[in-house]
């Protein structure tokens, strides 16, 4: 019998084949993303048994902790099973109060790919996502292009095998697309946030991946009766539902749910078991519409 992660299905990222569930890092450090988690073998033990689940895509960054997540990884997954997928990112750097900047210039960001690889104990990072920060919050336009060209230049001497770009406009999306192959965007989608609709079916009809964070709203968690009232319905969490509502939008959606909990980590696997009847899908669809409008 199937288990929710392989029902979920799997999905090309780059060269590799992925499963569409996978595992985001960033809860692993410690409170606002920053510093060590209080309980470190909790971390290493939700990283293992996220693994032995099947979950062969795992994001991080460097600039979590900051490298604190990368050196958790490293501890509890190294030497890394064949078919694992680690997809990072750059373009950010932490300030002392724990403040995300911007950091994108050439120097900054090979510094960032070399932090990476040292921390992750890698000697090649699997993806790289520019992660821009002209607005820290939400994409607005600008030209990637140095950004870009710079990880592109890395690609060809080996330290990158695949780019993608974070926090990005469509507009942004085909710029860097001029420049380098980029095989996935992870930008903010979820129920009522669904300003990337559009793009989501651009970039399936071209192959490229879509990875979605804050599947429930992140920070400022979405409040949703009719994903509470669904949840409820089919005995299932919110996120459950959440997740399982992103699984169906599009078969180039990877997820990549966080959490430093096992128990939450088997929740989120098990999204992969769930059904979604079809009024539930309609009553789930509409809160993005509404949302829209108001």
């Amino acid at each position: 019998m199937k288990t929710g992660i392989e029902k979920s299905g799997s999905y090309k990222l780059g060269s590799r084949s992925v499963r569409r569930l996978g595992y985001g890092a960033m809860q692993l450090a410690g409170p606002g993303v920053f510093g060590p988690p209080k309980d470190p073998k909790a971390a290493l033990t939700v990283l293992r048994e996220a693994v032995e689940s099947g979950v062969n895509h795992i994001d991080t960054a460097d600039f979590y902790g900051p490298h604190i997540t990368n050196q958790l990884i490293r501890e509890a997954l190294s030497p890394y099973r064949n078919g694992l997928v680690i997809g990072t990112k750059i373009g950010a750097l932490r300030g002392a109060d724990g403040s995300w900047l911007p950091a994108a210039s050439p120097q900054e960001l090979t510094q960032a790919v070399h932090d990476n690889l040292r921390n992750l104990g890698l000697d090649v990072l699997d993806v790289v996502n520019f992660r821009c920060m002209l607005n820290a919050h939400h994409p607005v336009e600008g030209s990637l292009e140095e950004a870009v060209s710079t990880l592109a230049e890395l690609q060809r001497h080996g330290l990158v095998r695949h780019i993608g770009v974070s926090n990005v406009t469509a507009a942004q999306v085909a710029e860097a697309r001029q420049i380098v192959d980029i095989v996935c965007v992870q930008n903010q989608f979820n129920l009522a946030h669904r300003a990337d609709d559009a793009l989501i079916d651009q970039l399936l009809r071209d192959g490229i991946a879509y990875v979605p964070f804050f599947p429930l709203g992140g920070f400022t968690p979405l409040q949703s009766s009719a994903l509470s009232e669904v949840a409820a319905r089919l005995g299932a969490s919110p996120m459950q539902v959440a997740l399982a509502w992103l699984l169906r939008r599009a078969p180039n959606i990877l997820l990549i749910p966080g959490t430093s909990s096992v128990a939450h980590l088997r929740e989120n696997i098990a999204a992969g078991d769930l059904e979604l009847p079809s009024d539930a899908v309609a009553a789930l669809d509409a809160v993005g519409q509404l949302q829209a409008r108001s």
